[in-house]
């Protein structure tokens, strides 16, 4: 019996996957290098090239592993990679299947922090242009932040303590840790649903791990996207977030947002009894002043004697009644002299008058059109009569009573002897009938023969 030495492709490969995979020295192993060819697919899977001076070494991360790295793996970084050795069948070549990633230099936190602070920045979110402004005395306050701790306490009793007339209302909300994220973004989402006129986020201090719910994506965005004017508190004075750049108003502490959001009762009570002190003054001093002036007024002369002061107008009145009183007796004289003149002028029109000296113009018009055609139907009648006597003395029946005849060829007056030839039959007209004959020669005027 015979055997094949001869491997597949696929067997020798197994075999050599294998090797790798029994090799206690590529499991778990620890590599430094540059990244290049960095593809990050949509599955969440990561594909590049580790690389050094020396050497390449093909490597992916699956997504499952990848939604651990803060940063965003690009070409050019300098990363170190924990993870194992083996061989891709598929393609016959052994490749680095990466667990974890680091930056070589720098902390994860901060690179990602950076990685983000760069994107958000191109795209405006920290743009003052977009920065709302907030209501001097606003109503009703959200609060997104922790049910408990130090944060929300401060906030509600520097509110309640300065400006206890707003409205609060907390949003519970999961400031650390994993689900803190979509905790922030929901609680901002559903504060504006309602009528609010200011939002609070924040918590207290911490670590850039407990605070950095607050330097996700989907919160930035989420801040921008907000209706309400929002004011960031997020840790100490010294701790800033990409929160903190995108919302309208940065506070120090969970205790400075408050007061940023709300005035002083205290200031506010202070402000008006200062109004109402200086209204008090402005008030005195203005009826002081008035006083003066009335009494100033009332010991002068015109007041003294006031019959002075309208004695002139009661003159001026006296003068202009005079003068009105004429003006209207003249009004009526021309009015009445004007009414004499058209009362003439109308009887002067008076449509019966018209009417009978038109009807003795028809009258007169009408004898003058009867005499014309009168006139007119006589000379007809004689021009008739002499055109009547002309046309018999010119009628051919006159012509014919005297001896002659008109002979016709063919319906045709036959007015030369050329329209007819010996032979051709011909009919006479004359007064009392027609004669039809034969041509039996023609003889000219000078007596010649045809």
């Amino acid at each position: 019996m015979s055997t094949d030495p001869y491997l597949s492709v696929k067997a020798l490969t197994k075999y050599i996957k294998k090797k790798f995979d029994a090799d206690p020295h590529l499991r778990d192993v620890y590599v430094k290098g540059e990244l290049s060819n960095v593809k990050i697919h949509t599955s969440g899977h990561i594909y590049f090239t580790l690389k050094d001076n020396a050497a390449r070494l093909p490597a992916v991360m699956f997504a499952a592993n990848a939604r651990g790295v803060k940063f965003k793996p690009e070409s050019g970084m300098t990363v170190l990679i924990r993870g194992d050795v083996t061989v891709y069948e598929a393609s016959g070549q052994y490749q680095l299947y990466a667990q974890s990633m680091q930056s070589d230099g720098i902390g994860d936190y901060y690179l990602a922090f950076e990685q983000l602070k760069e994107k958000l920045g191109r795209e405006g979110l920290f743009s003052a242009a977009h920065k709302k402004s907030f209501p001097r005395f606003p109503k009703k306050i959200a609060v997104v932040t922790a049910q408990t701790g130090a944060a929300v306490r401060d906030i509600l009793i520097t509110l309640n303590r300065r400006y206890p007339l707003a409205k609060v209302v907390l949003y519970p909300t999961l400031v650390q840790g994993t689900g803190a994220a979509p905790s922030i973004v929901k609680s901002i989402q559903s504060a504006n649903q309602s009528d609010f006129d200011v939002m609070i986020v924040g918590r207290g201090g911490g670590s850039i791990e407990d605070l950095w719910a607050f330097n996700e994506e989907s919160v930035a965005r989420a801040i921008f996207g907000s209706r309400i004017p929002i004011i960031s508190a997020i840790g100490h004075e010294t701790d800033t977030t990409i929160a903190d750049f995108v919302s309208d108003l940065r506070a120090a502490t969970p205790t400075a947002a408050a007061e940023l959001a709300v005035p002083s009762k205290t200031e506010l009570l202070d402000r008006i009894l200062s109004y109402r002190s200086g209204m008090y003054r402005t008030i005195a001093n203005t009826v002081s002043k008035d006083k003066a002036a009335l009494n100033r007024l009332t010991s002068s002369l015109p007041l003294a004697y006031p019959d002075r002061l309208y004695r002139p107008f009661i003159e001026r009145v006296e003068r202009a009644t005079d003068s009105l009183q004429r003006e209207i007796i003249q009004q009526l004289n021309r009015s009445k002299e004007r009414r004499a003149n058209l009362d003439s002028q109308l009887q002067s029109r008076i449509p019966l008058k018209r009417i009978k000296q038109s009807e003795m113009d028809v009258e007169s018009l009408s004898r003058r059109l009867d005499q014309g055609m009168e006139r007119s139907m006589r000379s007809s009648t004689q021009q008739l009569a002499s055109a009547m006597r002309t046309l018999d003395a010119l009628s051919p029946l006159k012509i014919m009573e005297r001896g002659y005849s008109i002979p016709y060829k063919d319906e045709v007056v036959v007015k030369s002897i050329a329209q007819v030839e010996p032979g051709d039959r011909i009919a006479i007209s004359m007064t009392d009938g027609t004669v039809n004959a034969k041509v039996e020669s023609k003889i000219p005027t000078d007596k010649g023969e045809s």
